[in-house]
């Protein structure tokens, strides 16, 4: 009987081992990404960078969210916030909360929820 065949390409859970140097979640300033998180690239890539860092810092020259990063990826959302984190820490990116700061205690506009309240009861 012979072994089990690996595929010479990782992939899947053995690809993003690699990527993540074996760790399984972000640390740090990156603990309170989430999926509406806007990130910004501070700085160009640089040689020699890992694949997946070039690329997230050619992708955010303009605001583009954890979301939409991870979709254009094609990464999980933990193995990306894992990889933002390095880039956080070293400074090449900036992430910003999508809620302006200004608005950020105030809560919903009340005027706002009965107009849709009252639209959607007249539908």
């Amino acid at each position: 009987m012979s072994a089990p065949r690996r595929p010479s390409d990782p992939s899947g859970l053995e690809r993003y081992y690699v990527l993540t140097q074996g760790r399984s979640g972000p640390g740090g300033s990156a603990s309170s990404l989430d999926v509406a998180t806007l990130i910004v690239s501070r700085a160009a890539p640089l040689p020699g960078m890992q694949h997946e860092h070039e690329e997230i810092l050619r992708r955010c020259r303009d605001p583009l969210s954890v979301a939409e990063l991870g979709a254009h990826l094609g990464l999980p959302f933990n193995i990306l916030a894992v990889l933002l984190s390095d880039l956080l820490d070293a400074g090449r990116i900036e992430a910003r909360n999508p809620i302006p700061a200004h608005d950020a205690g105030r809560g919903p506009d009340l005027a706002l929820l009965e107009e849709v309240l009252s639209g959607l009861e007249r539908l």
